[in-house]
């Protein structure tokens, strides 16, 4: 390999030496100086920008500092293209380095989509607050932007990753009689990735007709809890005892589930009491708006207490109260439950749950003796 250095006359001394070295430690050594150029200008240029944006462009620094990584691979492949036109390499190494580059400038297209896609999209979602207790609008939006940004990565990394395979040659080979005989290979494919691809299309089918949203209430296979996370394949569930439900995204396509929070955040509660006959049910009633109206977590759109069942022994009194949020119904339901059992254990104890039974007196033998004299004397009598 023979190094011209006559645009750069300072490295004569390097290039005589390179000289004397094997070929292929001539081409690697040379590679491994191209490669540290790009990283050291990758690192003196970020540190230069990033200190004349400062703080003063917070979605530009954001930005800059998510295209840092996939722009060290482009700081590579700029030198790689502006040192190898002044190397003689030999005809098969150029080969390879140039596939190298290739490959690298394919990798980089990609990966700058997916940082321009996740920065756009959260950029997009900080208009929207999911902390207010009136989020509906907020939930839709920003649930529809993570699972289709998500959908949107996956899709990107599989057109890059074909796009780089396909730039060798036996792939492109295999491609092509693959489509050619479309034989029983490519259906074994598609069967391998049918839940893959069933979750995947589930996905893109929650983003559009929205059966859950980010922190709706459900109830999945008997469990209680939240829509935490909403993933390109699955989504994770947090139990109100915090443990996590991790459900294929295609369970909420296939079955049935309950969703408290479908339309409104605002959830109907409701607390039962079994209570003896006697319970005084309009005196309850008047302390259900006497306890509702004392809670802050009321938000006075349902107040009402009825009986729903009667049983050989009980009566079964259900109240309903309503709030903003599930949780503030679950607080809610306690504290009132509280309240009116401490106020029928002090008030009415009699009509707390009790059981009747009926005692009668046995005749002993005595006594049974007795009445048959009283009987007979009674016969002689007459």
């Amino acid at each position: 390999m023979n190094f011209d250095p006559a645009d750069i006359p300072t490295l004569s001394r390097l290039a005589e030496w390179l000289a004397g070295l094997p070929e292929l430690l001539q081409v690697s050594l040379v590679l491994a100086l191209i490669v540290a150029a790009g990283l050291l200008a990758h690192t003196l240029f970020f540190r230069f920008l990033l200190t004349r944006v400062g703080g003063r462009f917070s979605m530009t620094r954001s930005l800059l500092e998510r295209a840092r990584r996939p722009l060290r691979l482009g700081f590579i492949l700029a030198a790689l293209l502006i040192g190898l036109p002044r190397l003689d390499l030999g005809g098969r190494v150029q080969d390879v380095v140039e596939h190298a580059a290739l490959v690298l400038l394919i990798t980089l297209i990609g990966w700058m989509l997916i940082v321009l896609t996740n920065h756009f999209a959260e950029r997009s979602a900080r208009h929207y607050r999911m902390d207010t207790d009136d989020n509906l609008r907020a939930r839709k939006f920003v649930t529809q932007l993570r699972v289709m940004k998500r959908a949107a990565n996956i899709i990107i990394g599989l057109v890059t990753a074909g796009a780089v395979l396909l730039t060798f040659e036996g792939v492109q080979e295999y491609g092509v009689s693959l489509f050619a005989s479309a034989g029983a290979a490519g259906l074994i494919l598609g069967l391998a990735a049918r839940p893959v691809l069933a979750n995947l299309i589930a996905g893109i089918q929650i983003a559009i007709t929205q059966p859950i949203r980010l922190e709706d209430v459900v109830i999945i296979e008997g469990e209680w809890g939240w829509i935490e996370e909403i993933f390109a394949t699955y989504v994770i569930v947090r139990i109100w005892d915090r443990r996590r439900l991790v459900v294929p995204l295609s369970y909420f396509i296939e079955k049935p589930f309950q969703n408290w929070t479908r339309e409104s955040a605002q959830v109907i509660g409701a607390v039962t009491w079994d209570l003896d006959y006697t319970a005084p049910v309009k005196a309850m009633r008047e302390k259900l708006d006497e306890f509702l109206g004392q809670s802050e977590l009321w938000d006075k759109e349902v107040s009402n207490l009825q009986v729903v069942e009667t049983g050989p022994e009980t009566i079964t009194i259900r109240a309903l109260m309503t709030a903003r949020t599930s949780p503030m119904v679950w607080d809610l339901r306690c504290d009132v439950r509280e309240k009116m059992v401490e106020w029928l254990q002090r008030e009415h104890p009699e009509a707390l749950p009790r059981t009747r039974g009926e005692f009668r007196m046995k005749d002993t033998p005595d006594r049974e003796s007795a009445r048959q004299e009283d009987v007979e004397r009674g016969g002689a009598g007459q």
